[in-house]
């Protein structure tokens, strides 16, 4: 289970990576839990102050593993709800977190990328939450784009559905940058050692407030938008989508 998720840290900086390549690291209960489990060990250490969060091979995450919605009773609630505390739990992290996103960051993978503090693409990439299109409701990362881009935006956003370039993306405030693919790696470790050299309390402290500043009714938001999207899920609409889609 611990290799679906790798932690790996130099000096000050360490890289949780998604670790399924072979399903385009979408979100199964595996992953998460091994997620879950990398990011309770990086929150405890406080030699590092920076994180990058990537995905291993072409993608940084394709999202919740839908095929196993289709399978098994109770599967949506348990993984949407995974998802949420995974979310809630990373923003919390006291390190500063980079968004590597390498390739595809799709539905749940998008709002990976919108809960850390910086993330940087590159102009091939696709983002973006095509749920409604697949007759899912995205509720659980709704919270996490509307703190990243606003209100307006986000609405626009997961209304519309789909998917946009990594150039786009930037243009919309999900992500800070959108470099040639070449650059993608530079990009990050030049952001991550120049924040690796900061003062390691001054970061904590930075973060502990930013967090402070930020309701609490915002992870109860994240927590409810587990509950609904299970419920949208589990309606007869998104399981006759889903199975032309996924062949259920």
């Amino acid at each position: 289970m611990s290799d679906l998720a790798t932690l790996s840290i130099e000096g000050r900086i360490a890289t949780l990576t998604l670790n399924r390549p072979d399903k385009r690291n979408a979100l199964s209960l595996d992953l998460l839990a091994s997620l879950h489990e990398k990011v309770d060990q990086l929150a405890s250490n406080a030699g590092v102050s920076v994180c990058v969060v990537t995905g291993a091979g072409a993608t940084f995450c394709a999202g919740m593993d839908l095929k196993a919605v289709l399978k098994e009773p109770g599967a949506p609630l348990r993984l949407l709800s995974s998802i949420a505390e995974l979310t809630i739990k990373i923003r919390r992290l006291p390190q500063v977190t980079i968004a590597r996103v390498n390739g595809a960051a799709i539905g749940g993978g998008c709002g990976l990328v919108c809960v850390c503090d910086i993330a940087v693409t590159h102009a091939d990439a696709k983002l973006g939450f095509p749920e409604v299109d697949l007759g899912v409701c995205p509720a659980v990362v709704a919270p996490w784009l509307v703190l990243a881009i606003g209100a307006g935006r986000a609405r626009r956003v997961l209304l519309e559905g789909g998917t946009m370039s990594g150039h786009r993306a930037a243009e919309l405030g999900m992500v800070e940058e959108a470099v040639e693919p070449e650059r993608l790696d530079g990009a990050v470790r030049e952001r991550a050692e120049r924040l690796a050299k900061a003062g390691p309390n001054a970061l904590r402290a930075t973060k502990r407030l930013l967090h402070d500043l930020e309701s609490e009714r915002l992870e109860a938001a994240v927590r409810r938008g587990a509950e609904v999207s299970a419920e949208v899920i589990g309606g007869a609409e998104a399981q006759a989508m889903l199975g032309k889609v996924y062949g259920g």
